[in-house]
């Protein structure tokens, strides 16, 4: 009996320290929409390329148009050949193979970028964080980071 009060009165003393001591600090997304705006035109100023920019945020740069179809909605299924890098030219990812998809299942940078192309056409997304992984760290992708895709259309589906 001496161990079960002792026991319970150790269980209700714990039980009653304040939870807001003890809560998991909770870390708020940072907006790198100005600091990603000003990497794209550095980099694109140090590249010397030139590209169109949606209302979104996304740049791009059509490099051949195509003559397909372009992609019908935002969830349309699409063959893409594409080599994902960094600004700094590290690669993160690729596949020239072609990887296929529906629109919907991947960054919103993709989604809306692959839609500006018809079957058969290539270019340049540059995608900021808050179209690709956001600003915490993802897969080996530093949050805030901009994303760069050399993409090519392989198929509309």
């Amino acid at each position: 009996m001496k161990y079960f009060l002792l026991f319970f009165a150790a269980t209700t003393m714990v039980s009653c320290l304040s939870s807001d001591d003890n809560d998991a600090i909770t870390v708020e997304p940072v907006d790198y929409t100005e600091i990603n705006e000003k990497q794209i035109n550095d980099y694109l100023t140090a590249n010397e390329l030139d590209s169109e920019t949606t209302a979104s945020g996304l740049h791009y740069i059509i490099e051949n148009l195509g003559d397909g179809p372009k992609p019908s909605s935002a969830s349309a299924n699409v063959t893409v050949a594409y080599r994902g890098y960094f600004l700094d030219g590290s690669v993160f990812d690729q596949n020239n193979a072609g990887f296929t998809t529906d629109l919907s299942k991947v960054i919103a940078g993709w989604t809306e970028g692959i839609q500006l192309f018809n079957e058969g056409g290539s270019g340049v997304l540059l995608i900021p964080a808050h179209l690709g992984y956001g600003s915490f760290d993802f897969n080996g992708i530093p949050g805030g980071s901009v994303l760069v895709f050399d993409i090519e259309l392989i198929s509309v589906n």
